[in-house]
């Protein structure tokens, strides 16, 4: 795809998800399991941002980490999220999570 010129030396992966459109999260559980499977992304930190909180019938971390299947990643580190990007709510959060995921060393 598109975006693999942007994989080499990557150390992190950002994956926002709309928390609030249920329709598209099988699809987005696709391409996030799929961008997972590329060779040049295997040592990546992970963050997901469950987003859109502030909407009526969003849903949690706990319900986004099921839909994603997130519990089965086991060979790197990652984390959710839940934020609401209009009000800045959970943003930095993320942010200070990732930065010490990376001086840890990742994986």
């Amino acid at each position: 795809p598109y975006w693999r010129c942007y994989f080499p030396n990557t150390q992190a992966i950002i994956y926002v998800v709309d928390s609030s459109d249920t329709d598209r999260l099988v699809t987005a559980k696709e391409e996030f399991h799929s961008i997972l499977e590329e060779d040049e992304l295997k040592g990546a930190v992970v963050l997901v941002y469950a987003n859109k909180q502030d909407l009526p019938g969003a849903l949690d971390d706990a319900a986004i980490t099921e839909s994603l299947e997130l519990h089965k990643i086991k060979s790197r580190q990652w984390a959710i999220f839940k934020t609401s990007a209009i009000k800045g709510e959970g943003l930095f959060e993320g942010l200070n999570w990732l930065s010490n995921a990376l001086k840890s060393g990742g994986s």
